[in-house]
């Protein structure tokens, strides 16, 4: 993997509340602005060099929190793994906005009852939106806080009612070099792959994102649709999914396929197994100068009370 180190972060670690509110506010007087006939160049010409300007409605908030404050969201949304619009951290920000996202299409097949092809619109339908704030975590060693906003995929796979064979939920990328530029590269196998046990991800913490921030979910961060697991590393959280399959066998991932060595299956966020190029012990929060002190990782990236029990009995060195 390409590893950067941007010296040109901002020295500031967070987002101040104030400043997060008084964002919230101007967006809601926005919105206020285009009802009424007047139009808002942000809501009118998305960004890729930020978020997509795009207000969701009717966002539930939840009793998800972190004891820490939420990361700057410029930083958020342009400093992003996502190897289909470039191997640095700045090029998707940069050249994710040429991805048609509407409409889209969702795939759900394989060990289930009720297979089929649907809108994505109609898949969001019978699930309440929720914002959920989470901490990232990175195999590069840095992470953020980001208030995603989504709905539970144990949920949405109940719709579809999984059968008795159904032990894994194997997740597909969209595959369309036009579209995305890095796939026309062979740094990973395409299109891109990741899967979960289905235990998994029927978990409730497992989410099926569609927005950051109260807003539609950027083309870097993943649009229109992306999984969030917050206990693993950020590689497992896939991105622009356009099929869910569920199988008997465990499915092959993408970064496993690239280097076994490097990424196993699992993926928990586990401090006390090193990347064979660097340590897990400790992490950068996303914003903060390079030469300020990093953080000591949590195991399981603080979620061990919820997530713990999937695991017991394993050798987490072994099943990395």
């Amino acid at each position: 993997m390409l590893i950067k180190k941007p010296s040109d972060i901002k020295p500031s670690e967070i987002t101040d509340k104030d400043v997060y509110m008084n964002r919230r506010k101007f967006m809601q007087a926005a919105g206020s602005l285009a009802l009424a006939g007047v139009t808002s160049p942000l809501l009118a010409k998305p960004s890729t060099q930020g978020g997509s300007g795009q207000k969701l409605a009717n966002v539930i908030k939840t009793d998800y929190k972190v004891d820490r404050p939420l990361s700057d969201y410029k930083d958020v949304t342009t400093y992003n793994n996502f190897y289909e619009f470039g191997t640095d951290k700045k090029s998707p920000a940069k050249t994710a906005g040429q991805m048609k996202t509407k409409p889209w299409q969702v795939t759900i097949d394989g060990e289930v009852e009720k297979p089929g092809t649907y809108n994505l619109e109609d898949l969001m339908k019978p699930h309440p939106l929720e914002e959920r704030i989470y901490r990232f975590r990175c195999v590069e060693a840095w992470s953020m806080v980001v208030p995603w906003v989504g709905f539970s995929l144990g949920d949405l796979l109940k719709r579809f009612n999984p059968t008795s064979k159904a032990k894994y939920v194997e997740f597909t990328t969209l595959f369309d070099p036009k579209q995305m530029p890095g796939q026309r590269r062979t740094v990973l196998q395409w299109p891109y792959q990741e899967g979960l046990r289905i235990d998994e991800a029927m978990h409730p913490l497992t989410m099926m994102v569609v927005g950051l921030y109260g807003e539609v979910l950027p083309n870097q961060n993943g649009a229109p649709l992306r999984l969030i697991v917050p206990w693993k590393y950020g590689f497992k959280s896939i991105k622009s999914i356009v099929r869910i399959r569920l199988t008997e066998k465990q499915p092959q991932t993408s970064w496993n396929i690239s280097a076994p060595r490097e990424y196993g299956f699992y993926s928990n966020v586990n401090p006390t197994v090193d990347h064979p190029r660097w340590s897990q012990k400790k992490e950068r929060v996303l914003g903060a100068s390079f030469f300020a002190p990093k953080k000591p990782t949590l195991m399981f990236n603080g979620y061990a009370d919820e997530v713990a029990g999937l695991y017991k009995g394993m050798n987490l060195r072994k099943f990395y």
